[in-house]
């Protein structure tokens, strides 16, 4: 029994070798022959071989296994993650590094911004935008002053830092948490050179780590001392001044080698918002600033505590503008015109000649701020603007606001306000030119269109009355009537005609003012009857030239056209005269011919007077921004006595001539323009009339 077990356990290990054998023989692509492929049997006489059994190798003896320790753990975990950490900072590297300035070719300070200079009628210089430089002063012509001044307000461990400052940092973060927004910066003087030097001004991780780069490259490559020079030698301070040599002149008028202490604090207090410190139109907060710079010279043991307090009562005395800083709003006007003129200038540097005359600017400052001061503090005046114009359109005198410093929002040129019946001007020049004259009878009575019933400023009516006395005490039921029979939106088109830009709705009550108009193109259609009805364009720009003198603009000469006729324009100038001789606008009387119109709005939120002599066209116009209601206030009152005053001062030393005295030069110079015109070729190139080619000509060219 126990010898048929094992030869049965022999077969099934046989049977089992053998089917492996067979898996592997299938295992390696043989198949079994059909009966016409059939492989042939091996001779009898060779005994069939048994296959070798597999042998498996000997297993390898092993050692005892050895545990890494806990400090080997972290050894190795901290080389791998330095490793990693390596990687990962060159990539970061590069990618903060790609993209950074060529630093051996630094441009100067300033030189992207195109410098813009604004000269006077008389060539005086009114305002200079764009980068001013001064000497490059060296370590050791810089005033101690200057150097312990910004080092105590904007980097009090620079000789001890290597560009990045750990303490500034903490400092910072530590005054931004308490105030609960960022207050102070903690870059030292090195990041903001690096900035100053090779970036722009843009918030973002990326530009604050490529400043730590170039901190790190500056400190490298130069000496602390150089550093600071470069920095002092470079930095902005307001005002178009690079450096502390161009700032020095330009709010002290004098050199940086010679700065007093005081004067040192105002210009390291200006580096942190150098546009909005800059002492010639911010001196209070400039100053402000230059007495923390004297306490933190003070507190870093730069400057005795006794002296820095003494000096917080006497600040530097600073350069003022010589034309006041209310031409701003002229020039900020003709430069946006220049920009518009000149569309591709692109980045040249241009002088900008204009038309502004500064005796006539001084005189129009002095007489706005005179009037507000005075009167206008009584009556909840606050603001007001005037705007002069010769008769040829240029602009002579501007001002926009009563302090340019507080406001640069130019209400002579932008703000469209209700003239009130300033407008009449229109509703009567439409009357003149249908045939009605000065001393004709009209009715004031009562008047109802649909639901609207206009009253007098007096309450009361006067039955028939003389045109010209209608015109000289503003009636109001006469222009309203005046208006119905011209029709309103013929008064709307003449308005257009005559100089006004804004549009202008044909309402009934349009003859009183009611729509919106700007004060430019209010002065410039009384300007229109003044020059004998010939209409113009304002304008402030004579010539626009390169700083070299090449000529990029030039203004056409009088370029004027008939809006009116001579003879309507003469009807309407001796009507204005009765507003001040006798009327509404007595207290705008001069000492030679003038002419104009008292403008008021529904309860006294705009008031205005708009006038001419033979020399000038002026409007005058107070109120308040908020519209908020002045005190009984009349353009026949405090606008009509700014006007006056404005008015006597620009008239000094002129002689008194007629209305209209230049009328006739106006009208045959725009008549002879219109000849030359007419006369001239179609159409030129190089000097020679264009003709159109021959086909023989255009394939073959010219047979000559």
């Amino acid at each position: 029994m126990a010898g048929d077990q094992d030869g049965k356990a022999k077969r099934a290990s046989g049977a089992k070798r053998s089917a492996g054998a067979s898996r592997a023989n299938g295992r390696r692509g043989d198949a079994p022959a059909s009966k016409a492929t059939e492989a042939p049997k091996p001779k009898a006489s060779a005994p069939a071989k048994k296959p070798a059994a597999s042998k498996k190798p000997p297993a390898r003896p092993r050692g005892p296994v050895k545990k890494r320790s806990v400090l080997g753990h972290i050894v190795y975990a901290g080389a791998v993650l330095g490793v990693w950490a390596l990687i990962a900072g060159m990539i970061i590297f590069a990618y903060f590094a790609h993209d950074l300035p060529d630093l051996d070719n630094l441009p100067d300070p300033g030189a992207n911004d195109p410098a813009v200079v604004v000269k006077a009628a008389g060539g005086e210089t009114l305002v200079r935008s764009g980068p001013l430089h001064g000497d490059w002063l060296m370590f050791d012509e810089i005033p101690d002053a200057m150097v312990w001044a910004i080092l105590s307000i904007e980097d009090r461990y620079f000789f001890d830092h290597g560009g990045i400052d750990g303490r500034g940092l903490a400092r910072a973060a530590a005054t931004n948490i308490r105030s609960g927004g960022v207050r102070a910066g903690g870059s030292t003087i090195t990041q903001q050179l690096a900035k100053n030097m090779f970036l722009t001004n843009q918030r973002s991780f990326k530009r604050k780590a490529q400043e730590a780069l170039l901190a790190f490259w500056l400190e490298q490559r130069f000496t602390k001392e150089q550093i600071l020079t470069l920095y002092l030698n470079r930095s902005y301070f307001g005002g178009g001044a690079y450096g502390i040599d161009a700032a020095a002149h330009r709010f002290f008028d004098h050199g940086a080698r010679n700065l007093t202490i005081s004067e040192a604090a105002m210009l390291a207090g200006l580096v942190q918002a150098p546009s909005r410190l800059a002492p010639h139109i911010n001196p209070e907060g400039a100053w402000d600033r230059g007495k923390v710079v004297l306490s933190t010279m003070a507190e870093s043991g730069h400057l005795p505590a006794e002296t820095a307090r003494k000096l917080m009562s006497r600040p530097p005395k600073v350069v003022k503008d010589s034309v006041g800083p209310d031409v701003r709003y002229f020039t900020d006007w003709v430069e946006a015109e220049a920009r518009r003129l000149l569309p591709n200038v692109g980045n040249i540097s241009i002088t900008i000649h204009t038309t502004i005359d500064l005796k006539l600017q001084r005189a129009a400052s002095a007489a706005i701020e005179e009037g507000l001061a005075g009167e206008g503090s009584t009556v909840n005046a606050g603001q007001g603007a005037l705007i002069a114009l010769g008769l040829d359109g240029a602009v002579r005198a501007m001002v926009g606001g009563r302090d340019y410093r507080k406001s640069q929002y130019n209400r002579a040129v932008q703000a469209a306000r209700q003239p009130g019946s300033a407008f009449k001007l229109f509703t009567y020049l439409a009357a003149f030119e249908r045939g009605h004259s000065l001393n004709e009878i009209v009715s004031d009575r009562p008047i109802t269109i649909g639901k609207w019933s206009p009253r007098n400023y007096t309450n009361r009516f006067d039955g028939d009355i003389r045109l010209r006395d209608a015109l000289a005490k503003s009636t109001n039921t006469v222009a309203v009537r005046l208006s119905q029979e011209a029709g309103t939106p013929y008064v709307a088109a003449l308005a257009n005609r005559m100089g006004i830009t804004t549009q202008i709705a044909p309402h009934p009550s349009l003859a009183l003012g009611t729509e919106e108009v700007k004060l430019i193109d209010l002065a410039n259609a009384y300007r229109t009857v003044a020059s004998g009805g010939m209409a113009a364009s304002p304008y402030g720009i004579v010539e626009i030239t390169e700083l070299g003198g090449r000529v990029l603009y030039r203004q056409p000469p009088m370029s004027m056209r008939q809006a009116i006729s001579y003879e309507v324009a003469a009807t309407m100038t001796e009507g204005l005269q009765g507003v001040i001789e006798y009327g509404s606008g007595r207290a705008a009387k001069l000492d030679r011919p003038a002419a104009g119109k008292t403008g008021t709005t529904q309860d006294s939120r705009d008031a205005l007077f708009v006038g001419f002599t033979s020399d000038l066209a002026t409007a005058v116009w107070v109120g308040n921004d908020s519209f908020a209601p002045m005190k009984d206030v009349t353009g026949g009152r405090l606008p009509a006595r700014i006007w006056g005053t404005f008015m006597k001062k620009a008239s000094e030393g002129t002689p008194v001539r007629p209305l209209l005295a230049d009328a006739g030069l106006y009208i045959a110079s725009a008549q002879s323009m219109a000849a030359d015109d007419t006369n001239k070729p179609a159409e030129k190139e190089d000097g020679w009339q264009k003709t159109k080619k021959s086909l023989w000509e255009r394939l073959f060219g010219s047979r000559d």
